[in-house]
């Protein structure tokens, strides 16, 4: 399947199959706005009163063309002149009104808290869920679609109900002067309604082809920025990028397509809506040569068919933005019913000793399971080493005591307690992890660390990196530990990322350690050091350590070999080497590679 294919049955699929109506766009903004949509409900109703009032001034023309033309009477001239000036005056007071949702901050405070309540959202989401959401699509989400969702809000609203409301209100106004004009004029505006059905599906296929585009690309440069390290080596840059490539040349073909096909139709509305001014103007002409309307009338026309044929040819137009708005809302709602994994009754353990029973679990969209009738008891204070082949299921115990999914059968204990009864920021403290490929954030080495225990002092973040084996070369470095770490720590090689992580575990000082191969792809003066830093770390906790190198867990109280999901065999080094199973062969294949060298072709 071509990118193309993909991004049209991706995030599209989360749209709705057909457009939403604006009452339903309009109440779900409000809904979405929380505190702040009062708020902007008062905003909308200045803007309806701004747009009535501009109305009544434009309307003014039509008795101050007739005192000008008729009646000569410089005193009704002014007294007309004066009422227009007032409601124009009021109106852009009511706009101002309005428009103070933006200017006095609320806008970019609603803003900032519709993005905390994503971001709050994102630590309770499962992270199975997330597991195949790019991180550049959350940030186009979290970033782009809620400022789509927002900022547009008010303009787009002010744009239609200028274009809409104003000529409106002067066609009712030019019923007391002439019924015909005046009915011709507002029989202008039901016509707005076949035209906008017959294109608002194109325009929201349209939008939601564009925004899914935009998103996946914003994906792949992020995509491409982290990785041009690795880009670079394997000569994949500039237009051998083909993902990112792709991307851009599917955007270009989105909006190339949008304006092609949105060129015809806006012809041809606002030819219908200019034709249809004229024809009202030639009615109006008409009338006056035979007498049956005053030429004042017709002037006044004439200045209302100038100032509103433009706006109202080009309404449907401005209706694209709100599917620009209804893409974005539809994204960010997504988001925000994603349904959280359920919590029973919440209950704290009171040891640390782990339990997987009969745990069946299979990942979304998997057709095998990833563990079968698991079980497993993991004593407090101990270490556990989990060996196997790859994708065997190691890693997938880890997360399931983690809570990065439920199994669908089973559970899986903590001190007797099942984790699902566990509160999520419980199973986050009673859990450190040290990851063989190390995160870290593009801020200080004394952030990353204290990231673990943000209360913590200068000073215990020094004693966690003593203990960590980094204080020394932390001093090294030109600002000590207030040296920014770049991208992912680009800066820092892999033990000293390494160590860091283990700085990072020894200040959190979690009870449960779960150690994914930290020393697999160091070299030996780092490995020293870690496995030093470690041997400190573990010190008086439940340890589970997922290894491959068996020669770095001789030493574990119990050693779990999985396979195909299920626990094969388990005991100490010993013991399963003279039981001559599967633990057997491992380490008799990684001895044999010990004797691997390489030799010089001739």
């Amino acid at each position: 399947m071509s990118h193309s294919e993909q991004y049209d049955k991706g995030e599209s699929n989360l749209l709705s199959s057909h457009s939403l109506s604006w009452w339903e766009i309009w109440k779900r903004l409000i809904e979405i706005s929380s505190v702040y949509g009062p708020k902007l409900v008062q905003s909308m109703w200045l803007l309806v009163l701004a747009a009535l009032l501009q109305g009544g001034a434009l309307a003014c023309i039509m008795p101050l063309f007739v005192a000008i033309f008729t009646t000569q009477d410089a005193q009704v001239v002014f007294i007309w002149l004066g009422v227009m000036t007032v409601l124009m005056l009021l109106s852009s007071a009511a706009r101002w009104g309005a428009q103070g949702f933006d200017f006095r901050g609320d806008m970019a405070q609603n803003t900032h808290q519709l993005r905390t309540r994503l971001g709050e959202k994102l630590r309770i989401v499962p992270l199975e869920t997330l597991k195949d959401k790019r991180a550049g699509e959350v940030n186009a989400t979290l970033l782009g679609n809620v400022d789509e969702n927002m900022a547009y809000t008010l303009t787009i609203a002010n744009m239609l109900l200028n274009a809409l409301v104003c000529p409106l209100v002067v066609a009712v106004f030019t019923l007391y002067y002439d019924w015909r004009l005046g009915l011709l004029l507002m029989l202008i505006f039901p016509t707005l309604i076949p035209l906008y059905r017959w294109l608002a599906p194109r325009f929201s296929r349209g939008i939601d082809n564009y925004v899914a585009a935009h998103q996946q690309m914003n994906a792949n440069i992020l995509e491409y920025t982290q990785g041009i390290q690795v880009m670079r080596a394997t000569g994949c840059v500039g237009e051998k990028a083909e993902r990112l490539q792709e991307s851009l040349a599917y955007l270009e073909k989105v909006q190339i397509e949008g304006q092609e096909k949105g060129t015809k139709p806006n012809l041809l509305i606002s030819s219908v809506f200019e034709l249809g001014m004229l024809f009202v103007f030639g009615c109006g002409a008409y009338l006056v040569t035979k007498g049956e309307t005053d030429l004042a009338v017709l002037a006044a026309l004439l200045v209302v068919i100038v100032r509103y044929a433009e706006p109202l040819s080009s309404f449907i137009g401005y209706t694209k933005i709100i599917h620009l708005v209804e893409a974005s809302l539809v994204r960010i709602e997504t988001l925000l019913q994603v349904t959280e994994l359920p919590q029973l009754p919440p209950q704290e353990p009171q040891s640390y000793d782990i339990e997987f029973e009969k745990v069946d679990f299979s990942y979304q969209g998997s057709n095998h399971s990833d563990l079968k009738e698991f079980d497993l008891k993991i004593p407090a204070r101990s270490m556990t080493a989990l060996v196997g082949p790859s994708g065997a299921g190691k890693t997938t115990v880890t997360r399931l005591l983690m809570r990065y999914a439920d199994p669908q059968n089973g559970c899986v204990k903590i001190g007797g307690v099942d984790v699902r009864a566990i509160p999520a920021e419980s199973i986050n403290h009673l859990i450190s992890v040290v990851f063989q490929d190390v995160y870290l954030f593009d801020d200080t080495i004394l952030a990353n660390i204290r990231m673990a225990r943000p209360e913590a002092s200068e000073l215990e973040v020094q004693q966690a990196a003593i203990a960590a084996n980094c204080h020394d070369f932390i001093r090294s470095l030109p600002q000590g530990y207030h040296t920014h770490v770049g991208d992912i720590g680009s800066r820092l090689s892999g033990g000293e990322r390494q160590r860091i992580s283990i700085a990072r575990a020894i200040l959190k000082n979690a009870p449960i350690l779960i150690l994914d191969e930290p020393t697999a792809a160091l070299d030996t003066e780092s490995e020293v050091a870690v496995q030093s830093a470690i041997d400190h770390l573990i010190k008086d906790k439940t340890v589970i350590v997922v290894a491959h190198r068996l020669s770095t867990i001789i030493s574990a109280s119990n050693i779990v070999v999985v396979d195909q999901g299920k626990l094969a065999e388990q005991g100490t080094h010993n013991e399963l080497l003279h039981k001559r199973g599967k633990y057997s062969v491992m380490w008799q294949a990684q001895q044999r590679v010990k004797h691997w060298h390489l030799t010089e072709s001739a």
